[in-house]
Order: C-alpha cells, then structure tokens, then sequence
C-alpha cells in the first residue's frame, strides 16, 4: 500500500493499492466522506495514467487543488517509484 500526505485539502492521506498499473483500491482519510468514497469507487479498475487525465487539476473552490487532484499527485508520485 502507497501512503501519500496530502496538503492544502480537508483529507490528510490516501491510501492506495495498485496492481498491474490498475487502480484496486483508494482510501482517503478524513475529507467529505460521501464523495471522496464515490471517487474511490469510480476510480478502481481504472489504469493509474487514465485516472491521473481525469483528475489532475480539479480545484475545489477557491483552493488550488482538491481532493481528486491530490489523487493524481499521488498516483503520479507512484507511478514514478
């Protein structure tokens, strides 16, 4: 499991397996419950590159980032391990 800290979101981690550059799982610890189980959700089974297109760059009002842009920093991050 990758632990990645986020910064400037209400969500503190995310943890994420993968497998086979798939998305299997990603948990995020703390944030808006409702959604942030819906992106994991929509997420898994996905290829880490198709996932990082979708997300990167998604502000969450008037922030420079959110929580979905926060996954792409961290699937981006393990991608480069």
């Amino acid at each position: 499991m990758f632990v990645y800290k986020t910064s400037g979101v209400c969500s503190t981690e995310i943890h994420i397996d993968v497998e086979d550059n798939k998305i299997k799982n990603v948990e995020f610890v703390r944030g808006c419950p409702g959604n942030l189980f819906g992106i994991s959700s929509l997420v898994k089974g996905m290829e880490i590159d198709s996932a990082i297109a979708k997300l990167k760059g998604i502000k969450c009002g008037n922030k420079d980032t959110s929580c979905p842009d926060q996954l792409a920093k961290a699937l981006e991050e393990l991608k480069n391990l």
